[in-house]
């Protein structure tokens, strides 16, 4: 049937063709033929459309709505893998390859179908050979998005103020306006939707690019269909205020919110973070994603998060040479560019909590002089049962810059990427003591002794995963920035030898002529990164903008190369952001 019927109206499967990529080719009457094959249908929220495993035997069209691919993990668990978003075709790729289903996809929200059967699929292929190579084209892309983590940003969003006292009204008019940047967005409430049929919320929805349904009505019933409409859940509260459960089940866990994003926002009434706040409040909705919002910068920053538009800095370990990231960020921030969330492994991870922690250039300058260069990390040598330092200072030096902060206390959204040589797998960290966990994420093993935390062992990230671009990917970030300054070091012995000669003419090399082996702390550092090298080469193609400063000249333990590596670092960002004509232009 050419015109599909919609909550009593009509609705013409065509225009919905047309603008498709995989149907685009095809002329008036192929268009027509094509659209009498539809089965239109509507998929209520939570629904199952196909399971993983099932014959393949249609694909579909998303008219409205948004699914989510499931994929099973080894306990047969499933969890999302991907979103497809209204105007987007789903099960093309079993047609293709003849395969069974290789992903459960479930409604996230109601959604309305386009159904078209294998037996049409093949006749359009019959009389359009195009179609098939439009077909392999946009199967291959989607493959690449997933890999790449990439998936569709949300359009319609349901605003869930926990009581009254959150003023969701005055917060949905201002997030109403840092989304119009970037296309025409409704603000909708109770009495404007009430009694309107899913073929009125459909049409607004292909009118306009962003809707924002506002839950702050006492009526239960509303609130529950904005939960229906929307792909993004922002469940908003008073930081300030004693936390409690939340009134909407949806906003409890993420099964219960059929895994679309929850964004916990927390208004800070003073403009200044409440110590604790974000660590009480995500004990009632865990697992979801929380921001402060002290002013407008950051209700843009939450804007460029749900639109896809946000910047994702990742810092990478290489011991010194980490100061070359004072100077990238340096040269981003006068370059513009907004940063939105920051990840790091070791040194990488504690220069970005400064960046999360919205320190100005000025101050992380000093604080990590003042830690780093005067401070003297590793001098408090011990017996090397352990490690050949105790780690007492670098705790001190970590909890003297930064405090006693919660990680979820940081300004910016904020990772940190451990090693648990326990469970053998990278660790990343959101919550937590923000001093406990850098020090576990530069316990570079045989320097400084591991963290021992509930009988497991973590050491510095870089043994795993020194350039966590992978996990910011999976933060839903739109372009991921990534300072890579600890891959391509190469340590060299001008000696030919198997045993270490007496202790006092090593010595004596070392006082009175040039070392001809590098010694433990480089050998050492550089056995604790070299491991994670192949693994960086391919996280680095997941970025971008790569930097990668030319720091050869700078050894991982020249801490007194400070001003050095940061002016490396400046220039060198410098000069690619203006090949790259950054930040409107990302490569």
């Amino acid at each position: 049937m050419s015109e599909s019927q919609a909550g009593g109206e009509v609705y013409d499967a065509r225009k919905l063709l047309r603008e498709l990529a995989l149907f685009r080719h095809l002329d008036d009457a192929a268009l027509a033929a094509l659209a009498a094959e539809l089965e239109w249908f509507v998929l209520p929220g939570g629904a199952t459309l196909f399971e993983y495993g099932d014959p393949s035997d249609a694909l579909y069209v998303l008219k409205s709505g948004s699914l989510g691919a499931f994929k099973p993990d080894p306990s047969g668990a499933l969890h999302l893998d991907g979103v497809v978003a209204a105007g987007e075709t789903v099960g093309e790729l079993g047609l293709i390859v003849d395969q069974p289903r290789s992903a459960t996809v479930r409604a996230l929200r109601d959604s309305e179908l386009l159904r078209l059967s294998r037996a049409g699929f093949q006749e359009l292929v019959a009389r359009n050979p195009q179609a098939m190579l439009q077909t392999a084209r946009l199967a291959v892309r989607r493959l690449i998005e997933r890999r790449s983590g990439t998936s569709s940003a949300p359009r319609t969003f349901a605003i869930l103020p926990h009581d009254a006292a959150s003023d969701a009204r005055a917060f949905a008019a201002r997030l109403r306006a840092a989304l119009s940047r970037y296309g025409e967005c409704a603000l909708i409430e109770a009495d404007a939707a009430r009694g309107e049929t899913s073929a009125w919320f459909s049409a607004l929805e292909e009118r306009v690019r962003f809707v924002i349904y506002l839950g702050a009505s006492g009526d239960r019933d509303w609130r529950e269909l904005c939960v229906r409409q929307a792909d993004c859940l922002l469940l908003l509260t008073d930081a300030g205020a004693p936390a409690s459960p939340w009134p909407d089940a949806a906003g409890f866990d993420a099964e219960r919110a059929l895994h679309r994003p929850r964004h916990l926002l927390l208004q800070h009434r003073d403009g200044a973070i409440a110590a604790g706040a974000a660590l009480r409040w995500l004990a009632q909705v865990p697992g979801a994603q929380h921001h402060h919002v002290r002013d407008d910068r950051d209700l843009e920053r939450i804007a460029r998060l749900l639109t896809g538009r946000s910047i994702g800095l990742v810092l990478s370990g290489g011991g010194a040479r980490g100061f070359a990231h004072l100077g990238v960020v340096r040269a981003l921030r006068e370059a513009g560019m907004q940063i939105d969330y920051v990840g790091g492994t070791s040194i990488g991870a504690i220069i970005g909590a400064g960046v999360a922690a919205d320190w100005s250039d000025e101050e992380m300058f000093d604080k990590y002089r003042r830690a780093f260069v005067l401070g003297k990390p590793l001098r408090d040598y011990t017996f090397p049962f352990v490690a050949l330092v105790a780690g007492r200072r670098v705790a001190h030096l970590l909890r003297e810059a930064f405090g006693p902060r919660d990680i979820t206390d940081l300004a910016l959204p904020y990772f940190c990427v451990t090693a648990n040589l326990t469970a053998g797998r990278a660790e990343w960290h959101r919550a937590g003591p923000l001093w406990f966990w850098l020090r576990a994420s530069c316990a570079i093993p045989g320097v400084l002794p591991p963290v021992f935390h509930r009988r497991e062992v973590f050491v510095d990230g870089a043994v795993i995963n020194n350039l966590p671009v992978d996990v910011m990917r999976t933060q839903g970030v739109g372009e991921v920035v990534a300072v890579d300054i600890g891959a391509d070091d190469v340590l060299y012995a001008e000696v030919e030898e198997y045993a270490l000669p007496p202790w006092w003419r090593l010595a004596w090399q070392r006082l009175f002529r040039r070392p001809l082996r590098p010694g433990i702390l480089s050998i050492l550092l550089r056995s604790g990164m070299v491991n994670a090298e192949a693994a960086s080469q391919e996280r680095r193609a997941l970025t971008s903008l790569l930097l990668t400063p030319p720091l050869d000249d700078i050894d991982l333990l020249d801490w007194h190369a400070y001003e050095r590596a940061i002016e490396a670092g400046y220039r060198h960002a410098q000069q690619v952001l203006g090949r790259a004509n950054a930040p409107r232009e990302l490569p």
